[in-house]
């Protein structure tokens, strides 16, 4: 979302939420909750309602998902998670949620408006009403208690009176939110106000929460009403006119949409649901290719994930292929170590990881959709255990992380940042620092919405069953390693899950009740294969003759009887992973778990270098390690564990010390053609836009015009180099502030250039990662020579950087933060031209460029000089 800038006794579940539940019933007045209606029961009381409806069959999942009715969490770090967020949702007060609803439609309301996202004057206002119905609901569905379906009762009764009114306030019928309908005209004549489908979207899904997973018609009635007037407010646009106001963050309204039409089978939903169709996203994906770069992330992922029930709607095989090309691009290639995506809420370039680090990565709401998306995905194709493993290493390194666990009301941070130094911290406010928590009434992000969400349905994937059956024999598929016990009501059998996982690497299923024939598949993890051993399973004691290939499940069929133990042992080790843009830049997992080195309070201005093989365990813990980071020790834990402090994921790994050698050379004297390395290491450089040869009577060189001409440089001139000396000879025919000789980098925040002069008159040289506060760099007293020949070299290394300018020092920087190590791949490089497109075009010459792997002495530049 854009920022504004157990099985005995009375009742299992009283006793994991009874200090909870029994603190508020409700936060509704008596009048409202005096007209909520008892609930009828529940049509998804037993499964999760996907597919069931008079429209299922024609894209079928091969797999069916257990009610949260019938999972229970046992004791672990997502109960204690679960348990806080719950305790919210009996909290906040739902008056002050209903405020901006009531007086939208001319109802009278004198509580305390809400701040943040929810305030009067903001446009989002409304949507988290929406997270709090699905939480309610999903916190009911799990536990049993009443208080979350008496309070989501409530809540749909009051939104039910709002929208009766409706019409009286000058609104179509149908219509609710807590801002005005002329919102909708604006958007449909260009406009671009701040998401107004997306807060409808959130509304709409809680309410057929409500009604699934709590069983409240009431709730079905109102959304119905708003469908119809979707519907209606959609159906005169002509196509381009609809695909124009698609361009709006507009959530999951064809995901909601398509649901409510595979529950109630009424054809106008799903007309509505598929004028939400954006073919500017669908489009290239559907043709294999990535074209996310610059899009905002969650504004597209939520649209994918209304994809997998279109295709269970409709059958069309297009939807279900737009999905996988969507969730393996973002996976495989525009994902951080802990399974999040996106830098400053924008997917980037594909691969580009340690060049977009900052504080501001890893949208927690983004990771919210991915899983849901994968989920639905890997229901649809079991065979693809990469789904599962992917839910399974966000769930642990981000969203479980999210939480605050010293906060009594679960509160969450919107980012999860993961440029050094980066914290998570209990800070509020709409304007606080990136990674700080949500609060009671003075947040309400997106990711305080979709907070409520996760931590109450992580019951929702630890199993599911097939379908149908193979050869008479159905399956249980155990995809996560989580503290539960599944009710099989269909074959009678209940299945517990203890474990110590992930802090440890071990597993047991115990068949606690029941006799039945049905096959288990369990999966083993994609990250046993970096271990270099193998899993072992054992059922009654008794090994597995299989192999167990990670990133599959195993398969054991038999008849099983109550007291069956199976046990699944996962072998560990620390796992360094190299990032796609620079392999000197690697985090470091153990099993499931990426590990974050602790800083307390230091603050760091880049990524520490470690030595991987200084890494070390803790004695007497299971996940805890020390290493050696810029020559002191570091303590690192499990990263969802790292709570008010700076951190750290990403570090610098020193490459081995080969021979000092020139790693390219491109004398640029070939006077025709594509210029050529002569060390032979790389590619040609390319002319491009006005760059030609030229001679002055000097020799060949290749000519910029100023206007548009430079030379670019093939990728991976300055990769795996800790120090380095660029050299060449330019001529500057005229002097623009900021015009560059040289550019080596991804994009204007991740760089190493040399330009000919600045707006103070002085030749600078700087390097800058992404995250950086500040740029490192080094000035000469003065500009370029203009009209002449010069010889400039950079050197860079132990942290100086040295400009040269004809064989003579002419600045230097003895306190460089950044090493020219953090710049990697570098997939931009240029002479003649800036990455950012705001400078100018650089007006001269340039011949005779090179790249040393070392930093060369002044003696030695000075020779080079004088060549």
């Amino acid at each position: 979302m854009h920022a504004p800038r157990d099985t005995a006794g009375p009742s299992r579940r009283q006793v994991l939420f009874t200090a909870s539940a029994t603190a508020a019933a409700t936060a509704l007045t008596p009048t409202a909750a005096a007209r909520a209606t008892e609930p009828a029961a529940s049509p998804a009381a037993s499964t999760e309602a996907r597919g069931t409806g008079p429209a299922a069959g024609r894209g079928t999942p091969a797999l069916d998902a257990f009610g949260l009715s019938e999972v229970r969490l046992l004791e672990s770090p997502f109960l204690a998670n679960m348990r806080r967020t719950s305790a919210y949702l009996l909290f906040v007060d739902a008056d002050r949620l209903l405020h901006t609803f009531r007086l939208t439609a001319g109802l009278p309301s004198s509580a305390q408006p809400c701040g943040g996202w929810e305030a009067p004057d903001v446009q989002l206002r409304g949507h988290t009403t929406g997270h709090l119905l699905s939480a309610l609901a999903q916190a009911h569905a799990h536990t049993g208690e009443r208080a979350y379906a008496e309070k989501g009762r409530a809540l749909v009764a009051a939104l039910a009176e709002c929208q009766r009114a409706a019409p009286a306030a000058g609104f179509t019928r149908g219509y609710l939110s807590a801002f005005p309908e002329s919102v909708f005209a604006r958007l449909e004549a260009g406009g671009k106000p701040w998401a107004p489908y997306y807060t409808l979207h959130k509304i709409m899904a809680g309410l057929l929460d409500q009604y699934l997973l709590a069983g409240d018609r009431q709730a079905l009635d109102v959304l119905r009403e708003m469908a119809a007037w979707a519907e209606a407010r959609t159906a005169p646009l002509p196509y381009p006119q609809m695909q124009n106001v698609l361009r709006v963050e507009f959530g999951g309204m064809n995901d909601v949409l398509m649901r409510l039409y595979l529950e109630t089978g009424d054809p106008a939903h799903l007309r509505t649901a598929r004028r939400f169709d954006h073919e500017d996203l669908y489009a290239p994906l559907a043709a294999g290719r990535d074209e996310l770069a610059g899009r905002h992330a969650n504004t597209e992922i939520a649209k994918i994930v209304g994809t997998v029930p279109s295709y269970e709607a409709t059958g069309d095989t297009r939807y279900l292929d737009i999905a996988d090309t969507f969730w393996t691009t973002v996976v495989r290639h525009h994902s951080y170590a802990i399974g999040g995506n996106s830098n400053q809420e924008l997917f980037g370039p594909p691969d580009e990881i340690v060049s977009r680090l900052s504080d501001v990565t890893c949208e927690n709401c983004n990771s919210y959709n991915m899983l849901k998306l994968g989920r639905g995905l890997f229901l649809h194709r079991p065979d693809r255990a990469g789904y599962m493993d992917h839910y399974e290493w966000t769930l642990y390194n981000q969203m479980l992380g999210e939480q605050d666990p010293a906060s009594a009301h679960g509160f969450v941070t919107y980012y999860t940042g993961l440029w050094a130094g980066s914290r998570r911290e209990p800070k509020a406010g709409l304007g606080s620092a990136p990674g700080s928590y949500s609060s009671d009434y003075d947040n309400f992000s997106c990711d305080h919405g979709t907070g409520l969400e996760t931590h109450t349905k992580f019951a929702d994937s630890v199993y599911f069953r097939s379908r149908g059956t193979r050869d008479g024999v159905p399956s249980l598929y155990v995809n996560l390693f989580i503290p539960s016990e599944v009710r099989w009501r269909q074959t009678g059998v209940t299945v517990r899950q203890k474990t110590s996982y992930p802090s440890e690497g071990r597993t047991r299923l115990t068949v606690v009740a029941g006799r039945a024939r049905f096959a288990l598949r369990i999966r083993i993890p994609s990250w046993v294969a970096g271990t270099g051993r193998e899993a072992v399973l054992e059922v009654n004691g008794r090994g597995v003759a299989a192999r167990l290939r990670p990133g599959t499940y195993a398969t054991v069929e038999r008849t099983w009887h109550t007291g069956d133990t199976v046990d699944l042992t996962l072998p560990r080790r620390p796992v360094w992973t190299a990032a796609p843009d620079n392999p000197q830049v690697r985090s470091v997992s153990y099993g499931p778990l990426v590990l974050a080195g602790e800083y307390g309070d230091d603050d760091l201005a880049t990524l520490p270098v470690i030595g991987p093989r200084s890494l070390r365990p803790v004695a007497g813990t299971s996940t805890r390690f020390t290493a050696l980071a810029d020559g002191a020790p570091v303590s690192l834990r499990p990263f969802h564990e790292v709570q008010h402090q700076r951190y750290n994921v990403y570090w610098a790994v020193t490459p081995d010390r080969g021979r000092a050698k020139e790693i390219a050379r491109y004398p640029l004297d070939e006077g025709a053609g594509s210029p050529a390395d002569a060390v032979g290491a790389f590619g040609d450089a390319t002319l491009a836009a006005g760059a030609d040869w030229a001679d002055d009577g000097t020799g060949p060189a290749v000519r910029f015009d100023g206007g548009g001409g430079h030379l670019t440089l093939p990728p991976g001139l300055l990769s795996a180099l800790d120090e380095l000396t660029v050299s060449l000879r330019v001529r500057v025919d005229a002097l623009a502030p900021s015009a560059r000789v040289f550019d080596f980098g991804y994009h204007k925040d991740t760089y190493l250039f040399l330009a000919a002069t600045t707006g103070g008159g002085r030749a600078r040289a700087a390097l800058k990662i992404a995250g950086m506060e500040r740029e490192d760099y080094i000035d000469a007293d003065g500009p370029l020579p203009a009209g002449r020949w010069t010889h400039v070299a950079l050197t860079l290394g132990g942290g100086t950087g040295v400009l040269h300018l004809d064989g003579a020092e002419a600045g230097r920087n003895p306190a460089m933060v950044a090493s020219p190590l953090l710049l990697g791949v570098t997939t931009r490089s240029f002479l003649g031209r800036s990455q950012n497109s705001t400078h100018p075009f650089l007006k001269g010459a340039v011949r005779d460029v090179r790249v040393f792997n070392r930093a060369l002495t002044a003696a030695e530049v000075a020779r080079l000089a004088a060549d």
